[in-house]
């Protein structure tokens, strides 16, 4: 071979072995990775394996504390136990404390207190975005309830000085879709208190305590984040009048609403927690839960008159792109059985006509056609669907 035949082949055996070389450099790379992943399940094996291998703990309540020792009961057998704790154990221990024991029933830690993760779940992270401005007509109503809730959360010293206790709690109480539970959500977004929200039939369960226990729960949270305001929608599910019902269902109702009874105005001191409930159904209410203590303000939450309705037209069209020859009070008075819900409904399906003959603006026409095709019936607030047109709701 010549010089330059055998230089053109060292080059060609050179790239080879460069090629060679970055593929055993990429195997060696996933098989570093592949290690380091078989490491992390060994490791996550081994924590399972010991963690298999410990022994198991049960629960259990101290019930008293002496110089002998200390007593315990253990859930589910209800066996009543002396036992010892160790120095720092003891120190924390409390009648009434949950603790973990060992088949020997000594303490080995102190659990938290038992909270039921459906009530954690109803606590409200964030703030509602609905503000007082969001809410039209309901002057009168939106006074009423920041006195009774707004104001003795945030200046309760005020109520010390005049020498009364602020209200315990108010009942909004009106036709569907007028607004109560927008209410509620502004004196959430107004206050810096923990909001609590639940609705009534959440509280009703199959089993016997289920749902008793679940308002303790819900109480006991709310002294632990006080100063909270618990917000009980269609509260006549669990508090409508008491019949001379024997069946299992309806006893269980009625202990749920005990006990909502007792925590609304029991022995104990409330604190700083404010009721707020809301219903479509006063006639259905229970005498008991109506009375002064643990409703001291009942606000009713009327239809909406034309002024009303008027001012709901403009909040809720403020975000549209409208047209400049809109006559909100006409819309009004062609619409004197609607609530608010009804008018939102109204806009949106007026937005609706807009699109669907491709334009960006909303005119008069739009809102009238809207209104003619969810017409109400009269003295009703439930839109009826016209002749070949589906119902929106």
């Amino acid at each position: 071979m010549s010089e330059a035949e055998r230089l053109e082949a060292l080059r060609d055996h050179y790239v080879r072995l460069e090629g060679v070389n970055d593929e055993l450099d990429e195997r060696l790379g996933s098989a570093r990775e592949r290690r380091r992943d078989l490491r992390e399940e060994v490791d996550r094996l081994q924590r399972e394996n010991e963690t298999l291998k410990t022994a198991s703990l049960y629960v259990a309540t101290v019930e008293e504390i002496s110089e002998d020792g200390v007593v315990i009961k253990q859930h589910g057998n209800n066996q009543e136990v002396l036992t010892e704790a160790t120095g720092n154990l003891r120190e924390r221990l409390e009648p009434g404390s949950r603790v973990a024991v060992n088949d020997s029933f000594a303490i080995q830690t102190v659990l938290s207190n038992e909270t039921d993760s459906r009530a954690q779940a109803m606590q409200v992270e964030e703030s509602p975005g609905v503000v007082y401005e969001d809410i039209g007509g309901l002057e009168d109503q939106i006074r009423d309830v920041r006195e009774a809730v707004e104001i003795p959360l945030e200046n309760p010293g005020m109520f010390d000085e005049v020498g009364i206790d602020p209200p315990a709690g108010v009942l909004l109480h009106g036709p569907p879709g007028t607004g109560k539970t927008m209410l509620a959500k502004a004196v959430a977004n107004k206050t810096n208190a923990t909001f609590i929200r639940m609705a009534g039939s959440e509280l009703v369960h199959k089993f016997i305590g289920e749902g008793a226990r679940l308002v303790r729960d819900l109480f006991q949270l709310a002294e632990e984040e006080e100063p909270a305001i618990i917000f009980i929608d269609e509260i006549d599910a669990i508090a409508s009048k008491r019949t001379e019902s024997k069946t299992s269902g309806d006893a269980e109702v009625q202990r749920t609403m005990m006990q909502l009874l007792s925590n609304m105005d029991g022995f104990e001191e409330r604190g700083n927690i404010r009721i707020i409930a809301a219903t479509n159904r006063f006639d259905m209410l229970d005498e008991a839960i109506l009375r002064p203590g643990r409703f001291d303000r009942l606000i009713e939450v009327p239809k909406p008159d034309e002024t009303a309705r008027e001012r709901i037209f403009h909040i809720h069209t403020r975000g549209m792109n409208l047209a400049d020859d809109i006559d909100f009070r006409a819309l009004a008075r062609r619409t004197p059985d609607a609530s608010g819900a009804d008018i939102n409904a109204i806009c949106t399906e007026a937005g609706m006509v807009a699109i669907r003959d491709d334009r960006t603006t909303v005119h008069p026409r739009d809102f009238h056609r809207a209104i003619d095709k969810l017409e109400l019936e009269e003295g009703s607030s439930t839109p009826v669907a016209t002749e070949g047109t589906p119902a929106f709701y």
